[in-house]
């Protein structure tokens, strides 16, 4: 087979390193070569791949690095067997060890781990080794890698910075690497779990037991290493920030905002306005303006699932009636002054229904004009119980004449009606 070495070379390139195409080739030029013959002459010089290089060690110092990545893992729950990600941190002097799982990982997963990781083991290393994820790497790979600037300064909130290891090197992260198998075939083997929860918290009490059993190679546990490490690690920040990611929606015409296909209701007052969701891992909060409206417990993403709070529910216990229901702006009106609140209760009873076009009609007068001019006409309304809206906003018009415009003729003025 030597005097067809360098066909052979040139067809494992061109048929992508399949033998059984290469031997095709090789036949319809006339080589009577068997394929168990070509098999093994490739496999003897090693034409396929190149020999296999020493695997390299690394040594680190205390509090330099740790390292930090992510492995998809099959868990099985009460409910059944599902896919989850499972998120790693090794202090890679010491080997202490951190993992938790989640149903998906983004950046608001990656900033809680971490957040959770760095106080489980009382600070955080120099620099954190990753691979070249996009929740943290904006652009660029291995040391070209530039870093996202929320994850940059979420690292300098606990004193390291992200490092990205060059893409193949898995030896560079050796130390996490190795844990997700020992995770995978250990912790998760004849295991089945409620829920998230449950899974964590077992995973936290198997990350004390691993930490504190006895290494043979290191002749040391980890938490005994972790204890001469901690005078070099990063300290903790004095205040752990919330983790939360924030996004903003509409509220829908059914009084809910949708978040990761799943529901969660709001006041039904604020059907077609924009609110601000904050979301952490725990709890999905809203926010109209400055003030919060709605608190509820956060669902797993893609569950296709609502949650409804029923003090966001319009009252139906009269009537079953929507028009027993006072509009927000009524509510306001009532609120803004005690004249305004006997006006409004005389326009509902002369009004079909809620009163609906009139009452806002004269919530935009409130806006529109001066208090004093406003509230003067509602109170000459009141006494004479006159519900014509036409005649009381030129009556609050005249009232705006005569503070900004005075008449520098009185003889001239004539009456109100007197041209009628």
């Amino acid at each position: 087979m030597d005097e067809h070495r360098d066909d052979i070379i040139r067809l494992i390139v061109q048929c992508r390193g399949n033998l059984t195409r290469v031997h095709e080739e090789l036949a319809s030029g006339g080589v009577t070569h068997g394929y168990n013959t070509l098999a093994d002459y490739v496999r003897k010089h090693q034409l396929k791949q190149g020999p296999k290089l020493p695997a390299g060690r690394y040594t680190f110092e205390p509090g330099k690095e740790m390292q930090f990545d992510t492995s998809p893992h099959r868990v099985i729950f009460a409910s059944g067997e599902r896919g989850c990600q499972c998120a790693s941190l090794v202090l890679c002097y010491s080997r202490g060890w951190f993992f938790q799982y989640y149903p998906r990982f983004t950046r608001l997963e990656c900033k809680a781990f971490l957040s959770t990781a760095v106080k489980y083991l009382s600070g955080a290393a120099e620099k954190c080794m990753i691979d070249n994820t996009n929740l943290v790497v904006l652009h660029g790979t291995g040391p070209d890698a530039v870093i996202t600037p929320e994850m940059e300064a979420f690292g300098k909130h606990f004193g390291f910075e992200f490092v990205a290891h060059a893409i193949g090197d898995a030896n560079r992260s050796g130390r996490v690497e190795r844990r997700f198998h020992y995770a995978e075939n250990n912790f998760l083997a004849g295991r089945v779990f409620k829920d998230f929860a449950d899974l964590n918290k077992q995973a936290v009490d198997f990350c004390d037991r691993v930490n504190n059993t006895h290494n043979r190679r290191l002749e040391a546990s980890p938490v005994e290493l972790l204890a001469a490490e901690q005078p070099a690690l990063r300290e903790l920040p004095p205040v752990f920030p919330e983790v939360y990611q924030v996004s903003y929606r509409t509220v829908d015409v059914e009084g809910y905002v949708h978040l990761n296909r799943n529901m969660y209701s709001v006041p039904y007052e604020l059907i077609g306005r924009q609110v601000e969701v904050r979301e952490s891992l725990e709890q999905v909060r809203v926010y109209h303006g400055p003030f919060e409206v709605a608190v509820h417990p956060r669902l797993d993403p893609r569950q296709n699932q609502r949650v409804t709070d029923k003090k966001h529910r319009p009252n139906r216990r009269r009537s079953g009636s929507r028009a027993n229901q006072p509009i927000p702006e009524e509510r306001q009106l009532r609120e803004a002054d005690p004249v305004l609140d006997e006006y409004v209760t005389m326009l509902r009873k002369s009004s079909k229904g809620r009163g609906v076009t009139r009452l806002r009609r004269l919530y935009r007068m409130l806006n529109e004009y001066p208090s004093d001019a406003f509230l003067g006409a509602v109170r000459q309304a009141n006494k004479y119980g006159m519900l014509d809206l036409e005649r009381l906003e030129k009556m609050i018009l005249r009232n705006v004449a005569g503070r900004f415009f005075p008449d520098r003729n009185p003889a001239s003025h004539t009456p109100e009606g007197d041209n009628e």
